[in-house]
């Protein structure tokens, strides 16, 4: 495997943990997934977003910040390959569309501050769903307190991922995952795979699924 630190995101309801369970089961690879349940915030946020918004965000970043530093002094002899349903970045992209100037900046500069600790990934692979299929699986998976979520906010979300990724020029497997059931098709999961054991430049680089 040429990349030994990969990373997954997507908009809520792409399908990320679920692939990132499946490649770290194929790569014999070590797991680290988002806490998110943990977050005591983020039912409160979905129902006043403009009050819970800045507690939300400063929790989801120190419980990152927490755990992608734990996995970094953290060495794992039986797997050399290390699978995350999540970008550490992915702090800064929500709190943008989240939170409104003034606490952003703040923000920001709390980020600026611990992000230089961590390391970045080897490749990112990047999901993208059409809105109207995020919500479909957002309903299917029926966690109580997302199931009023505005098309507008997953629009807002989609735009600011895919801004993120073309200005940075990371190293992107950017996925049509409009279609995806990774679960269901193992060809799926193949694709992933394969594309994995390929040499890329910096910048993205489109898969289509069967």
């Amino acid at each position: 495997m040429k990349y030994q630190f990969i990373t997954i995101e997507g908009n809520i309801g792409a399908g990320k943990t679920t692939l990132a369970h499946l490649l770290a089961r194929k790569l014999n690879a070590r797991l680290v997934l988002e806490e998110f349940a943990d977050n005591p915030f983020l039912p409160k946020f979905y129902e006043n977003p403009k009050q819970f918004a800045f507690p939300l965000e400063l929790f989801f970043m120190a419980e990152r910040f927490k755990q992608l530093k734990e996995m970094i002094h953290t060495t794992d002899l039986f797997k050399s390959i290390t699978v995350s349903d999540y970008l550490f970045t992915k702090c800064l992209l929500f709190a943008r569309v989240n939170l409104p100037d003034d606490e952003f900046r703040l923000y920001q500069r709390l980020f600026d501050i611990i992000h230089q600790q961590l390391v970045f990934p080897d490749i990112l692979i990047y999901l993208h769903v059409p809105v109207a299929g995020l919500q479909r699986n957002i309903r299917k998976r029926n966690r109580s307190y997302e199931q009023n979520i505005p098309d507008e906010y997953l629009f807002n979300i989609q735009e600011t991922y895919t801004h993120y990724i073309k200005q940075h020029n990371i190293k992107t497997l950017f996925v049509d995952a409009a279609n995806a059931d990774f679960l269901g098709n193992d060809q799926h999961v193949q694709v992933i795979l394969d594309a994995l054991e390929k040499d890329y430049d910096e910048g993205r680089h489109y898969i289509s699924l069967p």
